[in-house]
């Protein structure tokens, strides 16, 4: 689907993964991966839930975006649904390649003698898949 990308930017809320790192070099040709500056990285994992538009909260992360992306670079995009949506949109509109993490997804419960229940989830990254307009 790509030119061979060299390039992934990253608007996620944690830390890649070993697993997908390598999955990325591996099958995604990627050998660069940026990271949203820290002041970004608070706008991006703080998106104030009482906002009914965050459009203007984005624009930050948007600007940036254009400015130090190349069209074809993939771009990582996950967290808050809305956010997401419009900047799938934004990376389309820049020529862009808008990518998201699959998981599998492991759960183990553990329940306690006073009645409650621990449950742990385990995430194992799969692959990483295109969005579509």
């Amino acid at each position: 689907m790509t030119n061979n990308p060299h390039t992934m930017f990253l608007l996620f809320n944690h830390s890649l993964t070993t697993e997908q790192e390598k999955d990325a070099q591996t099958n995604l040709g990627i050998h660069r991966f940026v990271e949203l500056e820290n002041g970004l990285k608070d706008i991006w994992v703080n998106i104030p839930p009482e906002l009914p538009d965050i459009r203007n909260h984005l624009e930050p992360i948007k600007k940036w975006l254009a400015s130090e992306a190349a069209k074809g670079d993939l771009v990582l995009i996950q967290g808050d649904f809305g956010a997401c949506r419009i900047m799938v949109g934004h990376a389309f509109d820049l020529g862009l390649v808008p990518i998201y993490s699959t998981t599998e997804r492991k759960a183990e419960e553990t329940r306690r003698s006073d009645g409650s229940v621990i449950l742990t989830h385990c995430f194992y990254h799969r692959i990483f898949r295109y969005y579509t307009r």
